[in-house]
């Protein structure tokens, strides 16, 4: 029987696990839904990715009656995979999870409570150990409670079922798994869907468990397929202020730094002081200082999608500051911008 807290939508919940070895990970996981969300969903739809003969055993043998098993001929991704089990739920929801993953909780309540406070949105993610290099209590929080994102982390998310059906799904040529998640994120918000992270809603990810040693070429060769697909999405713009909020910017620079997030990119903002209520969560704020300036600027060094593309000065900031900052970009051939706080835009500087 259904709780009540989930009764009272409506709303069938399917869970879609994919699965490609790692017997005890995944064994973990799947004990793991049934303890804590058993009384919450209606499904557990196992979708075998060709895995050897330990785990086809250890998932044949599972003792949960909602629990159902398929299992493929051949090996075909992590995105055909759940593409293929999404294809055989009947639920509103689908919770997609990694099989090396690990339920501390029933987070169903709350994802779900978001869902019914904002209408455009078609996919949440829990927070947990995948966030802990971000204070989640320095975002501001959109109707649901959830912190807006444009960058979709896909270890574990609660979508719409007819809206992940209706944009295709996962796109098949990531192959085995890495970027597809961030391609139906970019493809999500480009047709004008809402996602986010529930800061409440907490689920334990191993990181790159299910992959093995396989993970690294598999990211760099999926990387390159995003970025070909959306090169909008490698702007890492770098923002030097003094005093100052978001709110006190000009709008122009407020729509630009925000058209920068929609496309997948980031904004790096030096402070004399961390703000608060960051409007996503691919916004980053450091301390207003040389070292924090070096870091960013030269984090790029051996990825491109990570180098600075642009960056915007506030005159107030330290003279010593701003002019290396502005000889560095004038030497990488960026466009620097100083910019009056809370003004328009003062001069406009292009080395380009």
């Amino acid at each position: 029987m259904l709780d009540e807290t989930i009764r009272s939508h409506s709303k069938r919940i399917d869970i879609v696990i994919p699965v490609h070895n790692a017997p005890v990970l995944t064994r973990r996981c799947i004990d793991s839904v049934i303890t804590h969300l058993g009384k919450s969903i209606h499904r557990v739809l196992i979708q075998d990715d060709a895995s050897d003969s330990e785990t086809r055993a250890m998932l044949d043998h599972l003792p949960y009656s909602r629990v159902e098993v398929f299992h493929a001929e051949k090996n075909e991704g992590f995105g055909t995979a759940v593409n293929t089990a999404v294809s055989r739920s009947d639920a509103f929801y689908v919770l997609i999870l990694n099989s090396d993953t690990e339920v501390k909780h029933n987070i169903l309540p709350l994802l779900c409570s978001a869902f019914d406070a904002d209408p455009k949105l078609a996919a949440i993610v829990p927070a947990g150990n995948s966030y802990d290099n971000f204070d989640l209590s320095r975002y501001a929080l959109y109707p649901g409670n959830y912190i807006r994102n444009y960058y979709l982390r896909g270890h574990a998310f609660l979508i719409r079922r007819d809206i992940f059906l209706a944009i295709g799904g996962f796109d098949p040529i990531f192959g085995r798994g890495y970027y597809e998640d961030i391609d139906l994120g970019r493809r999500l918000d480009l047709n004008g869907w809402r996602f986010g992270v529930h800061p409440e809603a907490h689920i334990y990810h191993k990181k790159g468990g299910s992959f093995g040693d396989d993970r690294f070429p598999l990211s760099r060769r999926n990387r390159a397929l995003y970025l070909s697909r959306y090169p909008k999405a490698q702007q890492n713009l770098l923002l030097l202020t003094v005093n100052c909020t978001l709110t006190d910017l000009d709008e122009e620079l407020i729509s630009t730094m925000n058209q920068v997030l929609h496309d997948g990119g980031y904004v790096h903002w030096l402070t004399p002081a961390q703000s608060s209520q960051l409007t996503s969560l691919q916004i980053y704020n450091y301390d207003l200082k040389l070292y924090s300036a070096v870091r960013i600027l030269l984090r790029g060094w051996k990825r491109i999608d990570r180098r600075v593309t642009e960056i915007w000065i506030a005159p107030e900031v330290p003279f010593l500051l701003r002019t290396l900052v502005t000889v560095w970009g004038k030497w990488q051939n960026l466009k620097v911008l100083l910019f009056k706080q809370a003004a328009k835009l003062d001069s406009v500087t292009d080395s380009s």
